[in-house]
């Protein structure tokens, strides 16, 4: 999809963003969430927010979050009670499938690791899980809520399938990588909510799909820093532009364009969850709360003219815990 066709999506191509709104801070409940230490504070800290009864595994599924997915720890805080260590396994769960491609040198050992979770997902279910913490807080999510075995191994197939080191042939492509894997993981999410609904479902598919395309955005200079390019090769065909030019971080127009479009249509999703706004169940909002980072981002790359090589895209939002809680507080998504 060309940039020029797109302009209706964004407003002109380089538009200023208004920034956002100052709020008050909040106090009570979100003062003790406002006080959350960084990713790589201490273990204490952790315990404090898992509970005095939290178990060794609860604590390694935290810090595991923490770690390699602080946005991603920060959603799950502002579940419900009742959901919150589940959705920790869950997504505790994910990143031990995605750092399984990063932390091999071989294809075969990460096939091997993938094997193991898929035995892990079926011991599962037959109540004999390994004893890894996660496999045990997963097993512990599964007695809990019910979970469907099908979103899980299709969360490690579609892992598995992508360990090849192969850019994605469009952004179809892409997206069905994104639908097995963030999608899925939303599905589950929603099950522990008790949440059983066609829209809902819905807003879940394209909420999964643009967090993928973001995902595939920002992890770019990281690629790039060890020579991998891994955007949709049909809009880099589109605009001209090769491998090459993100290897040494081209800021040429065309470069910009296919980030624009792909930024675009990560949007366009975004818009198309938020249209089932008035039919999916209030009690699902809080599953969707990534939606939150995903527009940050998307409204950083806009405000840099989609430079995705700026310096400012690799600064943590400070924010990012208030606008969390100000959205949960709001019931939107």
């Amino acid at each position: 999809m060309a940039a020029s066709t797109l302009v209706s999506v964004w407003g002109p191509l380089r538009p200023g963003v208004p920034g956002l709104c100052r709020c008050r801070q909040p106090r009570g409940l979100w003062a003790h969430a406002w006080r959350l230490p960084e990713p790589a504070g201490s273990g204490r800290s952790v315990a404090a927010v898992s509970g005095p009864g939290a178990s060794g595994t609860d604590r390694y599924c935290l810090e595991l979050l923490r770690k390699r997915d602080y946005e991603g720890y920060l959603c799950s805080l502002l579940l419900p009670a009742e959901s919150r260590s589940s959705a920790f396994a869950l997504r505790a769960f994910n990143v031990e499938l995605a750092q399984v491609k990063d932390s091999v040198s071989e294809k075969t050992i990460g096939l091997m690791r993938m094997q193991f979770w898929k035995k892990t997902v079926d011991d599962i279910y037959c109540d004999s899980p390994p004893h890894q913490p996660v496999a045990i807080e997963l097993w512990k999510a599964v007695k809990r809520h019910n979970l469907t075995k099908r979103w899980l191994m299709k969360i490690i197939d579609e892992r598995e399938k992508n360990l090849d080191d192969k850019a994605y042939r469009n952004i179809q492509e892409l997206e069905n990588y994104a639908e097995n894997t963030q999608s899925s993981l939303l599905y589950l999410t929603l099950e522990t909510l008790g949440i059983k609904d066609l829209h809902a479902d819905h807003a879940a598919s394209h909420i999964g799909k643009a967090q993928g395309i973001v995902t595939c955005l920002r992890a770019t200079p990281y690629h790039g820093s060890r020579r991998r390019v891994f955007l949709p090769m049909d809009i880099c065909m589109l605009h001209g532009v090769s491998q090459e030019d993100f290897l040494r971080k081209s800021q040429d127009k065309n470069v910009r364009d296919v980030v624009y479009d792909m930024a675009s249509q990560a949007h366009l999703h975004l818009k198309h969850a938020r249209s089932f706004h008035k039919s999916v169940p209030v009690k699902a909002f809080p599953a969707f709360l990534q939606t939150v980072a995903l527009e940050d981002y998307l409204k950083k790359i806009q405000q840099v003219d989609f430079d995705i090589f700026h310096p400012s895209l690799q600064q943590k939002n400070t924010l990012l815990p208030l606008s969390l809680y100000i959205q949960s507080w709001r019931k939107r998504y």
